[in-house]
């Protein structure tokens, strides 16, 4: 396909939002047709389900395999409705997660291991990966530190941020095995940096691919 995927992954509050959106912007400025998207969401049946595994009372309970599942919904209509038609139609597709975070929190962090994810991740993208996925990596003590400065979003507490230091401890291992599984694609960036500094990071590789 004539367009360009990027995608941004890693724990909470490693400034994966802000980034995308300085990208996006970074990007539009130098004229190229840029679409940004976020996960779970991005269509109006992706926000459906976001609102109920991030924020709903009726998605307390959902176990690790409902939630799997639904991340995967999401993702299955985002890719069918949105990215592929904005990638056929050359724009850069710029992601705030895609299918490693399904990988790194449901496969290694929550358990459910990764034959099954990687035939649903086949299932839903087939050929479609991301050119370089950036991987905003950060310690936990700074997560921490930057979640009890955040502002809280309108619609009530994230149900994933708010699940103990071990399980965010094991996503940032998960992220990092897969920086290592997949060098070529996967770029380590350290997100401890000022926001100016990571997005000067990040644009260096993009340049680096638009020549």
């Amino acid at each position: 396909m004539p367009g360009l995927f990027f995608s941004f992954e890693g724990g909470e509050a490693c400034g994966k939002s802000t980034q995308v959106a300085r990208v996006v912007r970074k990007l539009e400025s130098e004229g190229h047709q840029v679409l940004s998207t976020r996960e779970p969401g991005s269509t109006r049946a992706g926000e459906a389900i976001r609102n109920l595994l991030l924020h709903s009372d009726q998605g307390i309970s959902l176990t690790p395999g409902a939630e799997l599942l639904l991340f995967g919904a999401s993702r299955a209509q985002l890719v069918e409705e949105v990215i592929r038609p904005a990638l056929k139609a050359g724009k850069v597709v710029v992601a705030d997660r895609f299918t490693d975070s399904t990988t790194v929190y449901q496969g290694i962090a929550r358990g459910l291991g990764l034959k099954f994810i990687r035939e649903m991740e086949e299932f839903v993208c087939a050929d479609l990966r991301p050119a370089v996925t950036f991987l905003l990596d950060l310690d936990l003590e700074t997560i921490r530190n930057r979640r009890l400065r955040r502002v809280r979003p309108v619609n009530g507490p994230d149900r994933m941020e708010e699940l103990p230091s071990e399980f965010h401890q094991k996503v940032r291992e998960g992220y990092l095995q897969l920086a290592r599984e997949f060098p070529e694609r996967i770029k380590v960036i350290d997100a401890a940096r000022s926001i100016d500094e990571l997005e000067a990071a990040i644009w260096k590789e993009i340049n680096a691919i638009l020549g």
